[in-house]
């Protein structure tokens, strides 16, 4: 994941070919501007209460800019909001490719089924329980990662507002459910959060009961991706190598997998049921 160097912008992941030829572009426009108006690169600094260093290293594609700092520029270089319409692109870079590339396909999906055995599906975290979460792995991860992280997640989230509606239907493992991370008041309002999405016409919620004696999900977690166009995209952690699939005879052995665990787990309402007793034993 990309580090930050300090509290004036981000740094890309090593090897993030894509995302260093967005910060390229978005240089060399804030240098057009800069120069169209006849400002060196200290004064332009200065006027924003930036170093020039740092003038110099965003338009060189060598730091991603934060949004105050789009902000003052486009009022400073008097751009009219065209460095402002920036904002979204840069935020994007903040998250790793693995992040965004997931978003991407999330965001093109029509029908999305996900089995999860060891923690909630990321689209269905709070933002205290991904923070909780993603504060737990080893080694420790700075404190700006971690929210960089939790930021992520949840943009990732806009999907439940799309129209049309994708299909998205969401197997969890019971211990999913009464794992304490981050604690139980974050548990709760963590449950309380699935009792809501799960009211969502085009959202299904499954919980896979500890003490089903059949159960197709021990690979590990695994998701399925369909496409308008008809394609499909599937990933199995313990599958295939862990990489994304779409070859139809790869991808039918996750499909059938998927729609196995969908037979074993709870229906949808008891399901709901069933997570509205465990909210009731915190």
């Amino acid at each position: 994941m990309a580090e930050a160097t300090d509290g004036d912008g981000w740094e890309l992941e090593p090897g993030d070919e894509e995302g260093a030829a967005v910060m390229a572009l978005i240089g060399r426009q804030l240098r057009a501007w800069r120069e169209a108006v006849g400002l060196k690169a200290s004064e332009l600094g200065a006027a924003l209460g930036y170093g020039e260093g740092i003038v110099y290293k965003v338009e060189g594609g060598a730091r991603i800019p934060r949004p105050e700092y789009l902000d003052k520029a486009d009022d400073v270089l008097k751009a009219g909001g065209r460095i402002k319409s920036l904002k979204e692109d840069a935020a994007k870079l903040r998250y790793p490719k693995k992040v965004r590339d997931i978003a991407e396909v999330e965001a093109k999906s029509v029908e999305l089924t996900a089995y999860s055995d060891h923690y909630l599906h990321g689209l269905l975290q709070t933002a205290e329980y991904a923070q909780a979460l993603i504060s737990m792995w080893r080694p420790v991860l700075p404190r700006e990662q971690i929210e960089r992280g939790v930021a992520a997640r949840v943009a990732r989230q806009s999907i439940f507002e799309r129209d049309p509606a994708p299909n998205l239907s969401f197997i969890q493992e019971e211990v999913t459910l009464r794992r304490p991370i981050g604690g139980k008041m974050v548990l709760r309002r963590q449950l309380e959060h699935l009792l809501e999405l799960g009211k969502l016409q085009q959202v299904e919620i499954q919980v896979m009961p500890t003490d089903s004696e059949d159960h197709a999900g021990m690979s590990g977690e695994m998701e399925v991706l369909k496409f308008m166009d008809g394609t499909a995209l599937g990933r199995g952690v313990r599958l295939f190598g862990g990489r994304p699939v779409s070859d139809p005879k790869q991808l039918r052995v996750i499909e059938l997998r998927c729609g196995i665990i969908r037979a074993q787990a709870h229906p949808p309402g008891e399901s709901l049921a069933f997570i509205e007793q465990v909210l009731g034993e915190l």
